[in-house]
């Protein structure tokens, strides 16, 4: 047994990977994170050239909390020699390659940050008054075991794929997380079916357009969403994605906020306005002179069966404002259908101790921790599980520096770091 850590960080994707940063500048502060792959890697799936970040660089791993950091997204372009081309490209949407780099370079610097080591339970010591997790080192097929004070879940989310499609799972149905790992599957293919009408959705159909001439396929993009919108990206819309809104939405009653988080799709569900440009670009530029584009956009489409057959995929189609079913004849479906929070199945030496509410999930506090009994006094904190807690800014990246603070503010019992007390101009409630 190693003496104890204060955090125990178990996976490191880019939020644990924020708290990794902050934390490793305090003093007194032992901290240590695990994750199961080799190295790190965001979405590699969706790497699709041209595309770039919704957020601005300014949504780094530390910026928003401590600009000086040696770990922002500044410093990592200072350290590759790249502050000047920065500097004259004027882009403060950044290629989604290039943050994927930054993040790399900071968990491969950071000491505290170890890949290839996978937590495969965490329980709690009475005696010790410690968590202790059993960690498996992918390389060496040893277990180990990590005392900690406090750990943080940062174990990310994973592909949602409809039920329907569920058994037809492989080479002609996958979801859009594998688009770049399953090209050979579009080679040959005369009907490609994408569907969902996020921005994964529509960068996957950005790039099957541009290269539709020379493939030869059809396209299809379906969605049962009301419209292909674009994401809210106005000044005070962004202000959803404060913490004063999250402080807002806390307040609210469960079932109010249950019912709010759907509505709120195209905060965080919709496409940026400059892939909605560049997909009517590429139409209105290849129907010039009579040309066509063989592509069927539908929304209020649901796809309520599926099947494979000889001559394909068929899909069972419910246009839902119509109520008018249709059969689709296609050879390959991407599924753009969104990511949940992966279930964490680490901690089931802890369920006895873990307080959830009606729908079985975490009940979850303002500084991100996770209730339990009582008899277990270290801290069990989330990141990118609280959806139903904090709304709609639970997974973005612009919140991700601000909500690791706020846990090492409440981890370390002292302002570690200086928050601000206002940061939106809206008022989200009325004042007492």
């Amino acid at each position: 047994m190693s003496e104890p850590y204060d955090v125990l960080g178990i996976g490191i994707g880019p939020f644990n990977l924020s708290l990794a940063a902050l934390a490793e500048p305090l003093p007194g502060l032992r901290s240590i994170f695990f994750d199961g792959r080799p190295g790190f890697s965001w979405h590699p799936g969706m790497m699709i050239e041209g595309a770039t970040l919704q957020v601005p660089f300014l949504a780094d791993l530390v910026t928003l909390v401590d600009p000086r950091s040696r770990w922002s997204f500044l410093s990592y372009l200072q350290e590759r020699d790249r502050l000047f081309p920065f500097y004259f490209a004027e882009r403060f949407h950044v290629p989604r390659a290039e943050y994927d780099d930054y993040c790399r370079w900071v968990a491969e610097s950071l000491p505290s940050c170890r890949f290839g080591r996978q937590v495969d339970s965490i329980a709690w010591d009475a005696d010790a008054q410690l968590f202790v997790a059993e960690v498996y080192d992918v390389h060496t097929a040893q277990t180990s075991f990590v005392r900690a004070r406090n750990a943080v879940l940062g174990v990310g989310t994973e592909p949602v794929v409809p039920a329907v499609l569920r058994p037809l799972l492989g080479k002609e149905v996958f979801h859009s997380a594998e688009f770049l790992d399953r090209q050979e599957s579009l080679r040959g293919a005369q009907d490609v079916t994408i569907l969902g009408s996020g921005q994964s959705g529509a960068e996957v159909l950005l790039d099957l357009l541009r290269s539709q001439r020379d493939a030869g396929y059809r396209l299809r993009w379906l969605t049962k969403a009301p419209a292909f919108a674009p994401m809210e990206y106005s000044k005070l819309g962004l202000e959803h994605f404060t913490p004063d809104y999250t402080r807002y939405f806390r307040s609210l009653p469960s079932s109010v906020r249950d019912a709010l988080v759907p509505s709120q799709w195209q905060l965080y569900k919709a496409i940026d306005a400059d892939t909605i440009d560049a997909i009517h670009t590429e139409l209105y530029d290849r129907t010039v002179a009579g040309g066509t584009v063989p592509l069927t956009m539908s929304p209020n489409v649901e796809v309520v069966g599926a099947s494979r057959g000889p001559d394909g995929i068929t899909l069972e189609c419910r246009e839902l404002l119509q109520e008018r079913s249709v059969s689709l004849r296609t050879d390959v479906v991407i599924a753009a259908t969104g990511y949940a929070a992966r279930p964490p199945l680490c901690l089931a030496p802890l369920e006895w101790s873990i307080d959830r509410d009606d729908a079985g999930r975490f009940r979850i506090d303002g500084d991100y921790r996770v209730a339990l009994d009582p008899a277990v006094t270290g801290g069990l904190y989330v990141q990118n599980a609280e959806l139903h807690t904090h709304g709609v800014g639970t997974p973005d990246l612009g919140l991700g520096a601000h909500r690791a603070a706020t846990i090492l503010n409440a981890l370390t019992g002292r302002e570690a770091y200086r928050l601000p007390s206002r940061a939106a101009f809206t008022t989200f409630g009325l004042d007492s």
